[in-house]
């Protein structure tokens, strides 16, 4: 007879009725506990709208890449270019939408010119475009007919002071993309435009005068300063006041991202800049205008020095109230379980040596509960990772503030399963449960011929037989620890996208699958 313990019939393997008509898991998630695999078409959609191409807790920068490539070759060839135009317009994704668009130049090339336009919408975006394609990596190296006439057409629709604006940059510089597409000037001017980003010799009567304007202030730094881009005065040897002027015309972008850089230059010994400033932070209509990430904003806040005054730091918070005006008002009760284990520590961006960013997955995920908590004050907060961490959150405390307090219970394992049996140990009522997780459940692995969080899920439905299970990774993954279905939506992303779609899936619940559903409405 055969040992037992080899072959012992686990207690799990029994169907109880908390697990009968439960799916069975089908795969191990990157920690190594039972999962769900997630579509191919699901997989890569969480690929793009959290895909940073940089090292993360569980994968390398490799590794994501070749299985982006993977999945995207795979799926059908429209869909990844509706996919590419909804992560670029929806999701925000800089370097995923051009990835995926270089895809569709290699696989469905007449696809192309549809979506080109919708992802490659600024000039930062088209020197991405065109690194990824002479890459190589999506199957070919050199850009091909139909990429240049639309690189070209790019080009010549911008204004001559767009153009000269979008020097900024390398690998490739603006010059780079113009010797490999080699557009043709149909203006005097225009012609004279390229022979100066060329580093020809052009007829400087024929320049625009901003162009001119440049070029005069670099020679003495004398005169107006030039409406022109940030990185391009920032090189120059320049005065306080020269950096006064530039903090007062500073587009919203960069006044977030250098703060630091003009308490440095004594921006803000002048009273009258210090409100400028943070009159431009607050501005709600600048802040929609920016398509700024909240967590962005967290960042920013985070990331200020000691010299920046106060009046600016919480013009920063009050931006952050602006950027999320997209939540939504979610009907009955809702949970949010907010996943704080260690694995949640990694930059959302991923490794970027020196220019990794302080935030971490935990901070974006404590930022989403915080914000759907000040929009629905009645809604209880489960922070978890072995445990349940018990919390005092006030509703009407700044977003930034409830967040911090949520991030700093980050560490230990993951247990997913943990959050909702507190809530089933409690005998809890409620119509909606959202988790925001990396979805690497592993400490309750193991148990049930299901995930142990699907089976908690289905005792918190014996009594809510009508709740939903909204499951948000912030992180590049293919597996979830809760199987989509009628009553489960798996999501991926950290724009506000992603509470769109919840709030539509709260109302109306899955037909199929309401984020490829979402991705497939994309008219091409």
């Amino acid at each position: 007879m055969a040992t037992k313990n080899l072959f012992a019939s686990k207690k799990s393997g029994k169907l109880t009725n908390s697990t009968k008509g439960v799916k069975a898991t089908n795969t191990f998630n990157k920690a190594g506990g039972q999962a769900y695999a997630l579509s191919d078409a699901a997989a890569l959609a969480q690929y793009a709208m959290t895909g940073c191409f940089n090292s993360t807790f569980y994968t390398t920068d490799r590794d994501q890449l070749n299985r982006t490539l993977e999945l995207a070759n795979k799926c059908d060839p429209k869909f990844v270019a509706k996919l590419a135009v909804y992560s670029r317009q929806q999701g925000l994704m800089k370097d995923m939408p051009a990835v995926l668009a270089a895809v569709v130049a290699s696989n469905a090339p007449e696809l192309l010119p549809v979506i080109f336009s919708r992802v490659v919408d600024n000039p930062k975006m088209l020197r991405t475009f065109v690194q990824v394609m002479r890459s190589g990596v999506t199957g070919r190296k050199s850009l091909g007919t139909r990429p240049k006439k639309l690189i070209q057409q790019f080009l010549e629709n911008l204004s001559d002071d767009q153009l000269f604006k979008a020097d900024i940059g390398n690998d490739p510089s603006l010059k780079d993309i113009i010797k490999l597409v080699h557009p043709k000037p149909v203006r005097q001017e225009r012609s004279a435009l390229y022979a100066y980003l060329l580093d020809k010799e052009p007829v400087n009567a024929d320049l625009s005068p901003l162009v001119r304007q440049f070029e005069s202030f670099k020679k003495d730094l004398s005169g107006e300063i030039p409406d022109v881009p940030f990185q391009l005065l920032t090189a120059l040897p320049l005065t306080d006041k020269h950096w006064k002027k530039i903090a007062e015309n500073a587009t919203w972008t960069q006044t977030r991202m250098n703060l630091n850089a003009f308490a440095r230059h004594n921006v803000f010994n002048d009273s009258n800049l210090i409100q400028v400033v943070a009159d431009k932070l607050k501005n709600k209509e600048q802040v929609k205008r920016a398509k700024v990430f909240p967590y962005q904003l967290f960042s920013a806040l985070i990331n200020v020095n000691e010299t920046v005054p106060t009046k600016v730091t919480n013009a920063l918070q009050d931006a952050a109230e602006h950027a999320l005006d997209n939540v939504p008002e979610f009907k009955g009760k809702v949970y949010v379980m907010v996943d704080t284990s260690g694995s949640m520590s990694n930059p959302v961006t991923g490794d970027r040596g020196s220019a990794t960013t302080k935030m971490r997955c935990i901070d974006v995920a404590a930022l989403v509960a915080a914000s759907i908590l000040r929009k629905n004050p009645d809604a209880e907060i489960v922070p978890f990772d072995t445990k349940v961490h018990t919390h005092k959150l006030n509703p009407r405390a700044s977003i930034m503030n409830n967040a911090k307090t949520l991030a700093g219970f980050c560490g230990g394992g993951t247990d997913c399963s943990i959050a909702l049996g507190h809530l089933n140990k409690k005998n809890a009522t409620g119509d909606l449960v959202i988790y925001v997780s990396d979805n690497e459940s592993w400490v309750d692995s193991g148990h049930y011929r299901s995930t142990a969080t699907m089976t908690e899920w289905q005792k918190f439905k014996g009594r809510n037989p009508t709740a939903k299970l909204v499951c948000i990774d912030v992180t590049p993954n293919e597996t979830t620890q809760a199987n989509t279905s009628k009553d489960i939506l798996n999501i991926g992303g950290f724009s506000d996208q992603v509470f769109e779609v919840a709030a539509r899936f709260a109302e109306n619940g899955n037909d199929k699958d309401m984020w490829i559903e979402t991705i497939e409405a994309v008219q091409l």
